[in-house]
């Protein structure tokens, strides 16, 4: 794990995009990082000087992403994590006097994936503790923050990857990334207009004959269960089932001679 950096050519920008963890103090979230990683689409971690790694607690927070773990390299020295890179961004929520140019996440996105056009980026992340240093935040051409909480503004490690990971995706695909999904969501072609006057038609026949509809005096009652059944622009697999609904009541209703059930009402 320990080697050289290197430059990385790809297709996919994302591709081309270091995540640098400088000095982390807790395995759980190298893990927990990579787990992040991977959920976005990104591969590439680097870890500065890790206080332990490799370690079973980073492997458990993966969570299924050990690959990024077993290619992550550890590094020696900063100079190493960055070498070969064309854009180095540091992660820190603290303004610095002497540090380079701030700009929130998402507008520093496409500067990002640009520059990964042209050779590999750097998103530096500190110390859980202490954040990044003086030294380490002038050693990138971007201060990068996540607009949080002004008064609370300390993020967990892995959620700073997980946000930046995020914005980095939905610019690379233009804020409409693939979704891929097993499920294979039920739907059937619409009712047509027949469908819905013959469901009606069959809807005030069943009202009537179980007495909730008077039709001497039928008020608004079905314009209204007009304007509900429109908004739910019905299928014609819904239309089936509401028919089979309504069969079913009038078989009840001439088991009993037509007569009206107790619950009968003359409707609104």
């Amino acid at each position: 794990m320990n080697r050289p950096a290197g430059s990385h050519r790809s297709n996919s920008p994302l591709e081309r995009i270091r995540v640098v963890l400088s000095q982390t103090s807790h395995p759980g979230n190298i893990g927990a990082a990579a787990r992040a990683m991977k959920t976005m689409g990104l591969s590439r971690l680097l870890l500065v000087n890790p206080k332990r790694f490799p370690d079973d607690e980073a492997v458990a927070r993966a969570a299924g992403a050990d690959e990024i773990l077993a290619q992550a390299q550890v590094c020696t020295s900063l100079d190493v994590a960055l070498a070969d890179t064309v854009f180095a961004c540091a992660i820190s929520a603290r303004q610095r006097n002497l540090g380079p140019p701030a700009v929130q996440a998402r507008a520093a996105a496409s500067e990002i994936l640009a520059k990964a056009g042209d050779g590999d980026v750097a998103l530096l992340f500190g110390n859980e503790t202490s954040g990044l240093s003086n030294a380490e935040v002038q050693r990138c051409q971007r201060t990068v923050y996540i607009p949080a909480n002004p008064a609370y503004s300390s993020l967990n490690l892995a959620s700073a990857v997980q946000l930046l990971c995020y914005e980095l995706r939905l610019t690379a695909f233009d804020n409409a990334p693939p979704v891929v999904t097993k499920a294979i969501p039920f739907a059937s072609p619409p009712a047509t207009n027949q469908d819905i006057e013959r469901f009606y038609d069959h809807l005030g026949r069943v009202m009537v004959s179980s007495g909730f509809l008077d039709p001497q005096r039928p008020r608004r009652l079905l314009p209204k269960l007009r304007r509900l059944f429109g908004r739910a622009e019905l299928e014609r697999d819904e239309i089936n089932i509401l028919r089979g609904l309504l069969d079913a009541v009038e078989k009840q209703l001439a088991g009993r001679g037509g007569r009206p059930g107790p619950a009968g009402n003359s409707g609104p």
